[in-house]
């Protein structure tokens, strides 16, 4: 099967050496992958000469088998950029008619997919207004409209979700998914690992240009997350007892009293004696925290917070920047 999209050794240099460097992935047809990095990593530069807008130093690239610099790649990609400018006096409908037209969607099929679309991005009784009075998140929303007009085969989105709120944010996903259940191609570049986490298959990190690490968003999914209980009442035989009962490996970490400095409607909560502590474990899901607070409740420990430590995308990407920090490589 020919791949949606193909890359081999694809480089852009640029006089203040910024760019990217060698970065070989391929995406098949109906997969959403997640492009992650750092502001400047070279995420953008990478989308931009995937889509034409750039052209490479070195490598080569490929849409469905054709180069990207081919009309027959062209028309099979929507885009959304990052950075959108639309002209204000201009109305909602107006600019997707307009993205339409430089498609090549005939004037029929425009006119009945726009309404459907402006619905779709939550716009529906917006259309007709200027875009001088749409806010940032009302014109990311409107750029994802015109970037699905011409009904493409591979979606690539900059950073969809920067300027929306969470309500928004979850409504993108939710169109993200309905694409990616038709068969849709998407191409995701984010620093939001929640909406990744939810979206894509595959995910790829790059910094400084380079592929630093990739992997399977399922795979990462089923990997362990760290745990926390701050519990007092704790003694050694507390740590013994919940390991054979749980099967889990347990670090008892004590609870520091904050300096006398602080704020006091900032401190947290301290509980005086040593007794106090976090009891930390990796941990599958939040069912087995669950039974873990139940079993330290029945115990006759009290139970001050529950927590985990970061969420299991966040830890994949933390391990990568981690081993950087360790190689003496700037961190990001």
């Amino acid at each position: 099967m020919t791949a949606a999209i193909h890359t081999e050794g694809l480089t852009k240099e640029f006089d203040n050496g910024r760019g990217c460097r060698d970065v070989s992935i391929t995406v098949q047809k109906g997969e959403a992958f997640g492009f992650l990095g750092p502001n400047g990593a070279g995420k953008s530069t990478f989308v931009k000469m995937l889509v034409g807008l750039i052209h490479p130093t070195e490598g080569t690239a490929t849409i469905f088998g054709h180069p990207i610099h081919s009309l027959e790649a062209k028309k099979r990609i929507g885009y959304l950029p990052e950075l959108f400018r639309y002209q204000e006096w201009l109305t909602g409908e107006e600019v997707i008619k307009l993205h339409a037209k430089l498609c090549g969607v005939d004037t029929k099929t425009a006119k009945e997919r726009i309404p459907k679309l402006l619905d779709e991005v939550g716009l529906g009784s917006r259309g007709k207004g200027k875009i001088k009075n749409y806010s940032k998140g009302m014109q990311q929303r409107l750029g994802l409209a015109a970037a699905l007009v011409s009904d493409p085969d591979i979606i690539f989105l900059d950073e969809p979700s920067s300027a929306l709120d969470p309500v928004g944010r979850k409504e993108v996903r939710s169109i993200l998914m309905k694409l990616k259940a038709e068969g849709k191609t998407i191409f995701l570049n984010s620093h939001m690992l929640e909406d990744v986490e939810a979206v894509c298959d595959q995910i790829a990190l790059l910094n400084n240009g380079e592929i630093l690490r990739t992997g399977d968003v399922g795979n990462v999914l089923q990997q362990k997350v760290t745990y926390r209980f701050k519990v007092s009442g704790y003694t050694p035989l507390v740590r013994t007892w919940l390991q054979d009962e749980t099967g889990f490996e347990f670090e008892v970490e004590t609870v520091h009293k904050p300096d006398s400095s602080t704020n006091t409607a900032q401190q947290e909560l301290v509980i005086s004696g040593h007794d106090t502590v976090w009891l930390k474990a990796e941990l599958q899901n939040e069912e087995q925290a669950g039974w873990i607070n139940s079993l330290l409740i029945e115990q006759g420990l009290t139970l001050y917070e529950v927590g985990k430590e970061s969420g299991k995308l966040e830890d994949w990407f933390l391990t990568a920047v981690k081993g950087l920090s360790h190689r003496g490589e700037r961190d990001v």
